[in-house]
């Protein structure tokens, strides 16, 4: 077995900063997860909140996960959301959908720790024009798995034996794990798998991880942990063809990238009811990949 291993790179989101996982120069995707971000453990003070302010997506499905802090999800749907450690919010834009994610009141107020992570998912061809749609399942919806030494729960997907009650067209799989020193469990190769480093550090053959490192594997691996330590499995079957990423935006098409752009740069996307007066411009360096 041979790994490739991605290092997350530090990018500005919002009022935070993150690692950036994907996409990256080495790896694009690992199956439909076209974009990762790790965010945190860190520390707000009081007053000072983590705020992404409107922004469009579309032909991709959005993931929030969280381990510490919370957040308020709104949408041009006209979902709120709070986001708490555990629960899952899954957002798919397909045409085109606006969301914000807002800093609770009472968070801002007091400050506290926040870590998660922000996905991606590339939606299947047939897929990518749906409907957008807005979905919230919380922790004790999702799946536990238990182990020597582990524990964790899917959070989509099947794996380890559990099924999530998610249903996604690109059926990505997507699972937390905690390990305590000693513990060890082996990952299988089925389709396109990537595991992450959250927190401590893990060993797979001869390689040790630190956080925001992403090892994808090519054959079955067997992850051991030193000490405490929490990581991601993630991947999936790939996507039906080839993605392009550009700013929010995801498509196998640049026509309707370029659509997007213009249609964002109008304003003729629709509003988020109550938090429809700031918004994100589109970037005046534009990125394409």
């Amino acid at each position: 077995m041979s790994l490739l291993i991605v290092e997350g790179k530090a990018r500005p989101v919002g009022t935070v900063t993150v690692a950036r996982v994907l996409p990256s120069m080495r790896r694009r995707a690992v199956g439909p997860f076209v974009f990762v971000d790790h965010m945190g453990p860190l520390l707000l003070e009081p007053g000072v909140g983590f705020d992404v302010r409107p922004h469009p997506h579309i032909g991709l499905s959005t993931v929030t996960y969280f381990y510490e802090g919370e957040n308020v999800h709104r949408d041009s749907l006209g979902s709120v959301r709070t986001n708490v450690p555990g629960d899952v919010n899954l957002m798919t834009a397909g045409r085109g959908v606006v969301h914000s994610e807002r800093a609770d009141p009472g968070f801002r107020a007091r400050g506290g720790r926040m870590h998660g992570v922000q996905i991606w998912l590339g939606l299947p061809l047939a897929h990518e024009d749906d409907e957008p749609s807005f979905e919230h399942h919380p922790a004790a919806t999702l799946p536990r798995i238990e182990g020597d030494k582990l524990r964790g729960r899917v959070l989509l997907g099947d794996a380890f034996g559990a099924r999530s009650p998610i249903v996604h067209p690109s059926r990505p799989v997507l699972v937390d794990l905690e390990l305590d020193g000693g513990a060890a469990i082996t990952i299988p190769h089925e389709a396109e798998r990537g595991v992450l480093v959250i927190e401590g550090s893990i060993a797979i053959g001869d390689d040790v991880l630190e956080p925001d490192h992403l090892a994808v594997i090519d054959a079955d691996a067997r992850v051991e942990a030193h000490g405490p330590a929490r990581v991601l499995v993630l991947g999936g079957p790939r996507l039906d063809g080839e993605r392009h990423l550009e700013w929010n935006f995801v498509s196998s098409s640049k026509d309707k990238l370029a659509a997007a752009r213009e249609r964002w740069k109008a304003r003729e996307f629709p509003t988020i009811p109550g938090d429809d007066v700031e918004w994100i411009p589109y970037p005046s360096a534009e990125v394409h990949s």
